[in-house]
C-alpha cells in the first residue's frame, strides 16, 4: 500500500539530485548543511565511475593516493552525516508542472517526485567500440572495468583497446594479474607523459606490447569464451590470441532520459549550462562529467558540485522565482 501511495502522491523535496557520484555527493554536503532538503537518486553504484577506479592519485589531500572506492565511501558518509537521503532509482524524465511551477521527476517504476530544483550529475558511461562479439561476450570475456573484473584473469593473456589515459592506466593495473597484455591503439597514444613513461617500463619488462595504428575488428569466442581478436594493423589483417578484452575508448554522457525534455544538449549529448551551471530548463542544474565542457576529473566534478549547490541555494532564495 505504501508503494502505491508513493506513486500516486508525489513526494515533495527542496532538491532532487539525479546521480550519486562525487559531484552530486559534494553538492549534497553543501545543500544539507544549510538545511535544504536533498534526495539523491542513483541507478547504479554510489560514487559512480570513481567508485570502480582502482587508484586515484590526483585528488587533493591524499599525498599517497586513495582508492576510488574509499574516496566514494568517504564522500557518501560525509553527505549522509548532514542528512542527505540517498536512494536507488532510475529517472525516466523531468517535466515542469504548469500549475505550481515545480519540477516533476519520474522514475522508470512510475514513482514521481516534486522538487523546487534539480541537479543532474549522472556522469558518463563507458563507450563501446561496436564490433561483432562485443555485445555477445559482454561480462563473459569483454569488460569495461579493470578493478571489477581484472582479478578473473590471473595468469592469463589480455587485450586492452584504447590509447588514452584510462587505457594505459588500466593496462598497468591489469599487469598485476596477467601474464601479458596486448594494447591495441587505433592511431597513436594520447595518454599523459607520466603514464607513457610507466607504460614504457612495462613494455621493457615484457609485460605489455603496444600495437599502434591497429583497429579492433571482431572479438571471437569459442564455447562461450573469448579466444582471440581480429584486428587490422597498419592496413594488414592480424589475429591476436587472448583470454579476455578490456575496452577503454572514452565515455558517453548519461543523458538518455533527457531525450524528450527541454534540457538542451550539445552535439555529443552533454548538457549545456550557463555560467551558473543552470540548464535551459529553469531550476534544473548540471555538474560534473555530464556537463558540456567538463574536464572529466574527480576534483573538478566535486568543485562543480559545490558551485551548483551554491547556485541552487541562490535560486531557491530568489524572491522573483515563481
Amino acid at each position: 500500500m505504501a508503494q502505491t501511495d508513493q506513486k500516486t502522491t508525489p513526494e515533495e523535496h527542496d532538491v532532487i539530485m539525479i546521480g550519486a557520484g562525487p559531484s552530486a555527493l559534494a553538492a549534497a554536503i553543501y545543500t544539507t548543511r544549510e538545511d535544504i532538503g536533498t534526495v539523491l537518486l542513483e541507478k547504479g553504484v554510489i560514487g559512480g565511475l570513481a567508485a570502480i577506479t582502482d587508484q586515484v592519485d590526483n585528488y587533493p589531500g591524499f599525498p599517497d593516493g586513495i582508492t576510488g572506492l574509499a574516496l566514494a565511501e568517504q564522500l557518501e558518509k560525509q553527505a549522509e552525516r548532514f542528512g542527505a537521503d540517498i536512494r536507488y532509482g532510475e529517472v525516466a524524465e523531468i517535466t515542469t508542472n504548469s500549475d505550481d511551477h515545480t519540477l516533476h521527476i519520474k522514475t522508470i517504476d512510475d514513482t514521481i517526485y516534486k522538487a523546487k530544483a534539480v541537479l543532474i550529475a549522472t556522469g558518463s558511461d563507458y563507450k563501446k567500440i561496436g564490433v561483432p562479439g562485443e555485445e555477445e561476450y559482454y561480462g563473459r570475456g569483454v569488460h569495461y572495468c579493470a578493478t571489477c573484473d581484472g582479478a578473473f584473469y590471473r595468469d592469463k593473456k589480455l587485450i586492452v583497446v584504447g590509447g588514452g589515459n584510462s587505457a594505459v592506466q588500466e593496462s598497468l593495473f591489469l599487469t598485476r594479474f596477467t601474464t601479458h597484455i596486448d594494447l591495441l591503439v587505433r592511431s597513436k597514444l594520447r595518454a599523459s607523459e607520466v603514464l607513457q613513461h610507466e607504460l614504457q617500463k612495462a613494455v621493457d619488462e615484457g609485460k605489455i606490447t603496444v600495437h599502434l595504428e591497429t583497429t579492433t575488428d571482431e572479438i571471437v569466442g569459442v564455447d562461450n569464451k573469448v579466444v582471440k581478436v581480429k584486428a587490422t594493423k597498419a592496413g594488414m589483417p592480424v589475429e591476436i590470441e587472448t583470454n579476455g578484452v578490456f575496452v577503454f575508448v572514452g565515455l558517453l554522457p548519461n543523458t538518455q532520459f533527457l531525450a524528450n525534455s527541454s534540457v538542451k544538449l550539445d552535439e555529443t549529448g552533454f548538457i549545456l549550462t550557463d555560467q551558473n551551471l543552470q540548464t535551459t530548463l529553469p531550476g534544473v542544474f548540471a555538474s560534473g562529467d555530464v556537463r558540456s565542457g567538463a574536464t572529466m576529473q574527480i576534483a573538478s566534478a566535486v568543485g562543480e558540485g559545490a558551485t551548483a549547490a551554491l547556485k541552487i541555494r541562490e535560486f531557491l532564495e530568489d524572491p522573483t522565482r515563481k
